[in-house]
């Protein structure tokens, strides 16, 4: 994609080209400095760090375009973890910048489009996550993405561009209508000055304009065939809501891609891990849920986050992998195994803090939940 100078291609660097995650990595804090809107319930925060090489977007080489960091909120008087793509690209350092859609009754989402004003100081840790064009190097790329889904496609997309990198990128965003196509004009300006990016809109409705002339109706195979003919010979990578995801990764594992050549984003999932017990024994124990009263089971093995959504119980978490800490909570009695990848910090151990997704019971238990 010839642009401008900028630093080494992405398409030659490998993995890790600007940095990469560190497991265990520290606690940032970041000052917000400025609020875009990108549409009419999309917006774009802009951090800077507290201090001189206190952030993750202090300097160059410090994340891989398309990973995330994990943000603690003060609403109203409780902390909120949540996890947000860096929508701003490793190549532009000094901010980093995090773009959210306002999801209706969405507790952090309203918080953040309501209060978060520029001067206000938040804590983040990170960059975590693979979901990157640097982890997955290919001279031939398909970014696929819906609603806030867009943010870690726009982060790759803005790295390929500043670097000059010679590869072939066909992005195709859904979305309801025109008024919701986010970075709009942006990527206008990115395929008109670099020949080797294609930018393709699907648009459900008109909206309040009539008379849009670009795809109509929802990513199909006919529609994918028609604007990216070659879509098996590409690296494909796919964010969006998790109806989205599904539908297209069963779209195109019909259509015959490899999935080595397949790579979704998603905030949840298990970090499972096989506890100490035999798995043939079927040992179950209970786990107590404090605050809401509520008991469920866990088999001998399974995380306890797991055994929550089998209960019906939607408990906070984010990554999924150990590595966030968004399913952070306190063990009030009894014992476990937990693998975690570096997303609890000394002083969290010491508070007898564990995370659900990768803490599997070792008898009955009891935690503030």
């Amino acid at each position: 994609m010839p642009a401008r100078p900028g630093p080494e291609s992405l398409a030659s660097s490998g993995a890790g080209a600007y940095g990469g995650p560190q497991e265990g990595a520290p606690e940032h804090v970041l000052v917000c400095t400025g609020v875009e809107d990108v549409t009419h319930d999309m917006r774009t925060f802009v951090f800077e760090p507290a201090g001189p090489g206190s952030g993750p977007g202090s300097g160059p080489g410090t994340h891989d375009p398309g990973q995330y960091l994990t943000f603690t909120f003060d609403v109203g008087g409780r902390e909120a973890v949540r996890c947000y793509t860096i929508s701003s690209p490793p190549t532009r350092p000094g901010t980093l910048t995090i773009t959210v859609k306002r999801v209706p009754g969405g507790l952090v989402s309203n918080w953040l489009h309501d209060h978060l004003a520029p001067g206000r100081a938040v804590r983040a840790r990170g960059p975590f996550g693979d979901f990157s064009t640097a982890r997955h190097p290919a001279p031939a790329h398909l970014f696929l993405s819906a609603g806030s889904g867009v943010t870690p496609l726009m982060s790759m997309t803005r790295a390929l561009h500043d670097g000059a990198a010679p590869v072939d990128v066909i992005f195709v965003h859904s979305a309801r209508t025109p008024e919701d196509i986010p970075f709009r004009r942006e990527l206008e300006v990115l395929a008109a000055t670099a020949p080797g990016l294609r930018v393709i809109h699907v648009c459900e409705a008109d909206g309040a304009v009539a008379g849009w002339a670009g795809e109509r109706g929802r990513l199909t195979s006919d529609v994918l065939l028609r604007v990216a003919p070659d879509f098996l010979a590409r690296e494909v990578f796919v964010c969006g809501p998790a109806g989205y995801m599904d539908a297209v990764h069963r779209l195109l594992s019909a259509a015959g891609l490899p999935e080595d050549r397949y790579h979704q984003e998603s905030f949840t999932g298990s970090a499972s891990q096989a506890g100490a017990a035999d798995p043939g024994a079927r040992t179950t124990f209970s786990v107590a849920l404090s605050r809401s009263g509520t008991t469920i089971e866990c088999e001998a093995g399974l995380p306890v986050l797991d055994a929550a959504a089998r209960a019906g119980i939607t408990l906070p978490s984010s990554c999924g992998q150990g590595l966030c800490g968004s399913c952070v909570t306190t063990l009030e009695k009894g014992s476990v195994d937990m693998r975690e990848n570096g997303g609890l910090r000394p002083r969290d151990r010491a508070q007898n803090k564990i995370l659900l997704c990768c803490s599997t019971p070792l008898e009955n238990l009891v935690i503030d939940a």
